[in-house]
């Protein structure tokens, strides 16, 4: 056996309270853990084992984008019984901190964004379901469809946050508009989306016209940071999936943003991937998916909030409903891979397919979560007393 096999023999014994089979490119084998084998992975090209001290996801992931590694069996059920022992995970923060502590500045935010999210609509349309919504959906129901327990997650953050016709609601970090068109359907509210995406902006406009709501919904291309600078204020604000691209040290600035543009005894609705702990993230996600993306811990987001005068009427976690929604957006990602192959390399394909399925372990394994939570301006005594409306049809 070779040194490098020797290593990495050595590092997969970490993971010893699964099981597995190993095979490397001499054709030598090996067995990880009790019998019977779950998953084999099999290495056509030595991963160096400084690399995997630097990091273990890092290095790996590139293995398999590259095809230097392959995982035979179930790909999301592996990742998963990996991630069980993800404190066997090494990373080098001081080697990795030009990836994991990019800046936080608006025109670098803006790059990272646009780098994720203006890959292209057609791309996205591919495998999001026709609301186009690209975040946690909520399964009310065992046989949900993905587009049902998206329509369903966007009621009930609009019952959550009480509208009432003729309100003023701000969405930041829009994406593709769905959660405004429904509210302006359903509500009639008036309603601003932003956004950083050139792609979802166009994307918003072209729906707003094509649902005839120009009266009542509009988007601009602007950062968070610039809300200050608006003259408007509003009833209620609600951000999804969009708190996880800001940054550590800009926590409070978006506070601070939001604040601006909140009306007294306002409600605003926070919905984000949240982590156990504070952590500046995974070197792999952040190289090749999520550039400058920081998962923001509960605690640190409930302390805040506190500063600024605003009061926690709401948490709920929703991450058993995130493992769905990743595993429905893997398997549409794979009916339509030919469509996919046009448009992508081989790399992009093994990376993305990748990132989908590891997140997917991730949220299972509550290495990561996904919280709502429901803030008022100050106090506000005439919300709801119970949860009991959110669950009526």
């Amino acid at each position: 056996m070779s040194i490098q096999a020797i290593l990495m023999k050595k590092f997969l014994n970490r993971f010893d309270g699964t099981a597995f089979d190993v095979m490397f490119e001499s054709g030598e084998e090996f067995h990880i853990g009790e019998l019977p084998s779950k998953f084999k992975v099999v290495f056509h090209k030595p991963v160096p084992y400084r690399d995997l001290m630097k990091s273990t996801s890092l290095a790996l992931g590139e293995a398999y984008m590259n095809g230097e590694m392959e995982i035979e069996g179930d790909l999301v059920m592996a990742l998963d019984e990996i991630f069980k022992f993800q404190s066997q995970f090494i990373t080098d923060k001081h080697a990795m901190k030009k990836i994991l502590y990019t800046s936080g500045t608006k025109s670098n935010q803006k790059k990272e964004v646009s780098s994720h999210y203006d890959i292209g609509n057609d791309f996205y349309k591919l495998w999001l379901d026709p609301t186009l919504s690209y975040s946690c959906a909520y399964f009310k129901k065992d046989d949900n469809s993905l587009e049902e327990a998206q329509i369903n997650k966007v009621g009930y953050i609009l019952k959550k946050l009480s509208l009432q016709q003729g309100m003023s609601l701000l969405d930041i970090g829009c994406g593709w508009g769905f959660l405004l068109i429904e509210a302006a359907k359903k509500y009639r509210i008036h309603g601003l989306g932003i956004t950083l995406s050139e792609q979802q902006y166009k994307e918003f406009k072209k729906r707003i016209a094509e649902e005839k709501l120009e009266d009542y919904l509009d988007v601009q291309l602007i950062d968070y940071r610039d809300l200050k600078h608006m003259e408007r204020k509003f009833d209620r604000i609600v951000s999804v999936g969009m708190l996880e691209h800001v940054g550590r040290e800009n926590y409070e600035q978006f506070f601070k943003s939001v604040d601006a543009v909140m009306k007294e005894k306002g409600v605003f609705l926070l919905h984000y991937i949240s982590g156990l702990r504070e952590h500046p993230g995974d070197a792999w996600i952040k190289k090749y998916i999520f550039p400058g993306g920081v998962i923001p811990s509960l605690r640190e987001i409930i302390d805040l909030s506190a500063d600024y005068g605003y009061h926690v009427r709401d948490i709920e976690s929703l991450r058993q409903h995130y493992v769905r929604t990743l595993l429905n957006w893997h398997d549409n990602f794979e009916q339509n891979i030919d469509q996919v192959k046009k448009m992508f390399d081989e790399r992009f394909i093994r990376m993305w397919r990748m990132y989908l399925c590891a997140c997917a372990a991730s949220f299972n394994n509550g290495v990561v979560d996904l919280h709502q939570i429901l803030f008022t301006k100050g106090v506000n005594n005439n919300l709801p007393l119970t949860r009991e409306h959110l669950y009526k049809e």
